[in-house]
This record gives structure tokens, C-alpha cells and sequence, in this order.
């Protein structure tokens, strides 16, 4: 059968078997309902810099809190500055709102979180525990925390605050521990070049021990924390096992040895793992939680590219250790507007999504009569079927480079394998910044420019 032929039997499948998005609130039922029993729903997105995919995301979130009682939201962040937006979300910033809690993004990309989309979630999530419904029920707030790693300056600062208060010998021996490190907290790839090329010791060992020695602390102390004093403490056990990760990251990538895409993986899985006996211990019952990330990180690596150069990611470690607990939700977009750069740590800009190239799944689903929709990937039938066979798939991050678009944005995957759920638009709008007030990014060349044809 031709590629063509194909394509057609495909666009009729999923025009069968897709649910129109009609933006309404059951939409996303069918996602709902396959959520009652998890333990980690992963919510994923095709770029960082797209307003529709954080919305409809917040609004499966949203849904997954009250209907589910989901724990805890964990995203593609750092742990220290989304920690600042668990205090909010606590009710523990009085005076501040969402808006200048966000503020605490400063570095690039400041978008991806910082952004209007996070604001009103934010401010949502803290209205919810606020309630009185909950106030009288004395329940433990829903938090927001963050998985990523690049925060090794802050959270070691973050760790000797809190043992500042807590135990002042501690903080002692934790700035004697990371003293090997404060001349890197600037630039920490500095670190990693510098131990490279035999020009600084290794820290690796004083940050372990940091690492042991807050566990041990709160092994003594678990049972007699209360529910504020057991998240400052966990706070603290997570700060330090990013220090020790990210020294690890960093003398990686540097020395050709492991993998620092998996590195990275695995640390946020870890936390994730980490986050989930801290929220139900305290909760006393097993603890459900929602990731946002990018659909690279969501999404099973072992169908894609990626896992065939050795690549894993949260998606395919939380389906080898939750199995059927697990479910991945992707978004897709065909063409549109995104917010990314051109290069890193260079500037916002507002740029046009171009046409899906031939081949890809995107281009496939902006044939579907539907302009938006969902499909159900989890079925057996003629769609998933062909679903199955590898096309190309888009990922735009925090830099999107059109001009070089098949090598710097598509990969091939098997979408079924890939993901449970995809959600699907055929056009997208940027995702609005906080640190851009006056709602106007920098404006990309036309395509066409400079002949302006």
C-alpha cells in the first residue's frame, strides 16, 4: 500500500475514533476517568513557550486535584524557586501575590514558568486550600514543587538558611562542606571544565556527606515534625540531593563519561519518587501526583529516537516502576505562534510555528476534520495501528530555530507507545510572560525577510 493510501486510511481512523475538543468541561472526561487510580499523571507539552498547552493542562490539573485528590504538582523547574511558589500556594507568603512570587524566576528561560498561564493556577491552587471546606477539615495543602536540577548555587544556599534555624553546628559543617563549590555557584559548567582539566578537586565527597547527614536528621526527626517543620525539612533533604546531582551533572558533562540527558532524567525522577513518600506520609495514604514537563521528558523515550541512543526519561522510568499506575499525556500543535529564542539566554521573542513538515504526525492531525481534539492512544483498533508505525514528531523547547527545523525539532517515534493520551490543535497562541508587561515580545523578521517575497 502507497504512503498515501496510508495517510488516508489513517486521517478516516482518527477522524472515527477522535473526541472533539469543544472547549467545555468534558472535554477531558475521558483523560479524568483513566486517571482514578494512578499514581503519577504526566501532562506533558510540545514547547515551552505555548499558551494553549499550559491552560488545557491546568484545567486537567485542576480537575485531577478536586475530583482525585492529586497531592502535589511537580514540574520541570528547580526545586528552590518552586518551592517559593509552594509557600504561596500554602498561604504562606501573606501580602504577595502570585504575580511576585513568580518574580523568583530570574534567570533564563523566565517565560516558562514566569508566565499568566502559572499565575492564575498558582492563584487558583492557593484559593482551593484556602477554602473553608478544607480549613475545617484541617487538610494538608496541595503543594507545587519543582524536579530539575540547574539550581546548585541556590539550593545549597537554601540548605544552610534552613540549618541556620535549625541547627546551627549543621550549618557549620554545610558551609565548610559546599565552600569547595561557592566559587562555581555563578557559573557551576565552570565546575564541571574546571575538574575536567585537573584545575579543582572534585567536591563530590563533602557534598554525599551533607546529603547523609540531613536523611539521618530527618529520620531522628520525622516522627515529631509537624506538617509546616516536616515540608521545611524535606525542602532542606531536597536541596541537598540536587547539590550532590548537580555536581554530578556537571563534572558529566565535561568528561565524556555518562550520560547527562539521563542524569538529568533521573534526578527528576528521583524527586518525584522522593516527593511521593514525603506527601504520603504525611498524608497518610498514598499520594497521587501530576508532572508538567515537555513532552521529551513525558513521554516514553523507548519509543522514540532518544531511547535508541541510550536516552531515558521520567515517561518511561515512571512505566517501568508504576506499570498501568502511570499515565502520559501529550499535546501537539500544527502551526501557530510560540514564545522561544533564538539562542540561549537571548531574549523572548514571539516566533511563527511553521507548517508540519511531510512524514510527521503533526501534519497527519492538521488533516483530521477536527481542529482540536483527543485521542485515546491505550486502544486496540485500526488508528492506533497505524499510529504505531514511526513518523516524525515536533518538539520545539525554549529555543526554536525554524530555519534548521528538521534537524533541530523532529525526531521519529511511535506515537501509541509513545504516550496513553494525545491532545491535539491545529493552531496555537504564545504563551504570555510576566516580565513583558506590555504583552509585546520581540518581534521575529518576517519569513520571507529581507526580500520581504
Amino acid at each position: 500500500m502507497s504512503a498515501q493510501n496510508t495517510d488516508a486510511r489513517l486521517i478516516a481512523a482518527i477522524d472515527k475514533q477522535a473526541t472533539t475538543l469543544r472547549d467545555e468541561p468534558s472535554d477531558f472526561d475521558a483523560i479524568i476517568e483513566a486517571a482514578r487510580g494512578k499514581q503519577v499523571v504526566l501532562i506533558g507539552e510540545a514547547s515551552h513557550g505555548t499558551q494553549d498547552f499550559y491552560r488545557h493542562r491546568a484545567q486537567i490539573t485542576r480537575r485531577l486535584i478536586e475530583e482525585l485528590g492529586f497531592a502535589g504538582v511537580a514540574v520541570e523547574a528547580d526545586w528552590p524557586e518552586a518551592y517559593a511558589l509552594n509557600r504561596y500556594v500554602w498561604g504562606r507568603e501573606e501580602g504577595r501575590g502570585a504575580s511576585q512570587v513568580l518574580d523568583v524566576f530570574k534567570r533564563f528561560p523566565r517565560w516558562m514558568w514566569a508566565n499568566t498561564e502559572v499565575r492564575d493556577f498558582l492563584e487558583w491552587l492557593g484559593e482551593y486550600n484556602a477554602s473553608q471546606t478544607r480549613q475545617q477539615k484541617e487538610e494538608r495543602p496541595v503543594g507545587f514543587y519543582g524536579l530539575d536540577l540547574y539550581s546548585m548555587g541556590s539550593s545549597a544556599n537554601a540548605v544552610i538558611k534552613y540549618l541556620d534555624k535549625a541547627d546551627p553546628a549543621a550549618a557549620k559543617r554545610a558551609r565548610e562542606r559546599y565552600a569547595c563549590l561557592h566559587e562555581f555557584f555563578g557559573e557551576p559548567h565552570f565546575y564541571g571544565q574546571s575538574v575536567a582539566f585537573g584545575l579543582s578537586e572534585s567536591c563530590e565527597k563533602d557534598i554525599t556527606e551533607q546529603v547523609m547527614e540531613l536523611q539521618n536528621q530527618s529520620q531522628r526527626r520525622l516522627l515529631r515534625l509537624g506538617m509546616v517543620a516536616g515540608e521545611e525539612q524535606f525542602a532542606a533533604e531536597q536541596n541537598a540531593r540536587l547539590v550532590r546531582n548537580a555536581e554530578e551533572y556537571y563534572r558529566a558533562a565535561f568528561s565524556g563519561g555518562q550520560n547527562t540527558w539521563n542524569l538529568r532524567d533521573g534526578h527528576m525522577f528521583e524527586t518525584l519518587q522522593a516527593l511521593r513518600s514525603h506527601l504520603s506520609h504525611q498524608l497518610g495514604r498514598d499520594a497521587p501526583v501530576v508532572v508538567w514537563a515537555h513532552n521529551s521528558h513525558i513521554g516514553d523515550a523507548s519509543a522514540t529516537d532518544m531511547g535508541r541512543r541510550g536516552e531515558l526519561n521520567i515517561g518511561q522510568l515512571a512505566r517501568e516502576h508504576y506499570g498501568d499506575k502511570a499515565l502520559l499525556v501529550g499535546f501537539s500543535t500544527a502551526e501557530g505562534e510560540v514564545t522561544a529564542a533564538s539562542d540561549w539566554d537571548s531574549p523572548a521573542e514571539l516566533k511563527r510555528v511553521r507548517t508540519p513538515l511531510a512524514d510527521s504526525y503533526e501534519r497527519i492531525f492538521q488533516q483530521v476534520d477536527a481542529d482540536s481534539f483527543l485521542l485515546d492512544l491505550r486502544q486496540q483498533n485500526e488508528m492506533t495501528e497505524l499510529l504505531a508505525e514511526p513518523r516524525l514528531q515536533r518538539a520545539i523547547g525554549v529555543i526554536y530555530r525554524p530555519e534548521t527545523e528538521r534537524q533541530s525539532h523532529y525526531f521519529r517515534s511511535s506515537l501509541p507507545r509513545q504516550y496513553d493520551f494525545m491532545v491535539h490543535f491545529d493552531w496555537t497562541v504564545a504563551l504570555q510572560s510576566l516580565t513583558d508587561p506590555s504583552g509585546e515580545l520581540d518581534q521575529e523578521p518576517a519569513e520571507t525577510y529581507p526580500s520581504g517575497l
